[in-house]
């Protein structure tokens, strides 16, 4: 089973929601009674209050610098009212099921953080068994060669699973947004912008998007089967009209591990130019999630968990949860294009930006949106129709692809 979290942010508005869902517990499950966030001049202390005694397994996770604390599976309790406010070195707080009987908790924190002391409390004075983990801001550089992703705490009472399931390396459950499968290559959907009945912006010269897109897409199709390391699927390969769900439906169809979705920009003032790449907004995902939810045929959105027999509130909040970890992944692929674009093209200003695109709201498939720069300034317009230029911006996207599944491997790996 994949995880699923969703955001603190959130977390007010659809708690009880989520009480609904996750009391089909079994009767060993423990109870979640009180999270606590404190502020300390030296550091953060995140409390848990449990019914019983917990097993638990902490460690930390960079990119974005996380806590991740593994548990028993917990009835969720927390009156929707006792929701702590983020605050100190965490900056939100996401929890979810990671295995059919283990919880996971994730505190996204500001900064590298350490662990400093993780420790169990008896009930006390009113208060239950209460789980305590301390976490100090670290520089970045100190957690690197601390080697502080690699230090797990644990307690001295072994953290399993109630029922046998196929063992999940703990990594990989944050970094891969869907359920593993193994495959001889990983499946990039390229996604050339517009087409047929749309042409998309218009350059200078007069060429049209539409044919612009495709002919990038061709290359970078090319480049990456040249590899032999991915099998690369198109929306599509001529001058056809393509609705945005299709698209993405497409893209699920294949299964596939990437989605990448090429355009290029116009501007109403002719000197603005530059590569440009965009993640899906946090702010675009909540009438998304509605509209999924409301598909009469739900089995299907999110690999691993049949929402055929849930209300629209829980599969809205399901897909929320997919939706938001798989978009992590699509920025992080982001962040790793530009850094090898700079090396090949001029950047628009703050090249990484977010927005509510629908091709990138596939709950399940990490997804960019690429805008190869700006047809209104003629230089780039030009740029943009060489075959020299098509051939560094489509290495650049390549290299950047090797290094997103090169990241996740060594994930793996440890």
């Amino acid at each position: 089973m994949n995880v699923r979290f969703f955001s603190c942010t959130r977390l007010v508005g659809i708690f009880l929601a989520l009480i609904a869902l996750l009391g089909t517990v079994s009767a060993q499950s423990s109870d979640l009674d009180a999270i606590r966030i404190g502020k300390h001049p030296d550091k953060t202390r995140f409390v848990m209050e449990l019914s019983e005694e917990p097993a638990y397994r902490i460690f930390t996770l960079p990119d974005p610098y996380r806590i991740v604390i593994d548990l028993p599976k917990l009835n969720w309790k927390v009156p929707k009212n006792k929701v702590p406010r983020a605050t100190g070195a965490v900056q939100a707080l996401r929890f979810g099921l990671f295995e059919p009987n283990i919880s996971r908790v994730v505190l996204d924190a500001r900064y590298p953080v350490s662990i400093t002391s993780a420790f169990l409390l008896p009930p006390k004075e009113g208060h239950k068994h209460r789980l305590v983990v301390d976490i100090k801001r670290i520089s970045a550089t100190r957690y690197k060669s601390s080697g502080e992703q690699k230090r797990q705490l644990t307690s001295t009472k072994p953290l399993k699973a109630k029922t046998q399931v196929a063992a999940t390396p703990v990594a990989p459950a944050l970094i891969a947004p869907k359920v593993a499968k193994k495959k001889a290559k990983k499946v990039i959907v390229v996604d050339p912008g517009h087409g047929g009945v749309d042409p998309g912006a218009i350059g200078v010269s007069g060429i049209r998007e539409k044919n612009l897109a495709l002919s990038y897409a061709k290359s970078l199709k090319a480049a990456l089967e040249r590899s032999g390391r991915y099998q690369v699927v198109m929306t599509r390969n001529s001058d056809t009209s393509l609705a945005l769900r299709q698209r993405v439906g497409i893209a699920q169809k294949a299964e596939g591990d990437l989605f990448i979705s090429l355009h290029a920009n116009k501007h109403p003032s002719s000197r603005v130019r530059g590569f440009s790449v965009y993640s899906l907004s946090e702010n675009g995902s909540d009438k998304e999630a509605e509209a999924l939810a409301a598909k009469e045929n739900k089995a299907d959105i999110i690999i691993g968990f049949d929402l055929s027999e849930q209300s629209a509130d829980v599969s809205k909040i399901l897909i929320d949860l997919a939706q938001r970890e798989t978009n992590n992944q699509g920025k992080q692929f982001a962040n790793v294009l530009v850094g090898e674009m700079k090396r090949e093209a001029k950047l628009l200003g703050r090249p990484h930006r977010s927005a509510g695109f629908a091709v990138l709201k596939s709950p399940i498939i990490p997804s960019v949106l690429v805008e190869l720069g700006y047809m209104s300034n003629r230089q780039e317009e030009r740029l943009l129709r060489s075959d020299q230029h098509r051939e560094k911006l489509v290495t650049a996207i390549s290299r950047a692809v090797d290094q997103y599944f090169g990241k996740l491997e060594s994930y793996n790996a440890q």
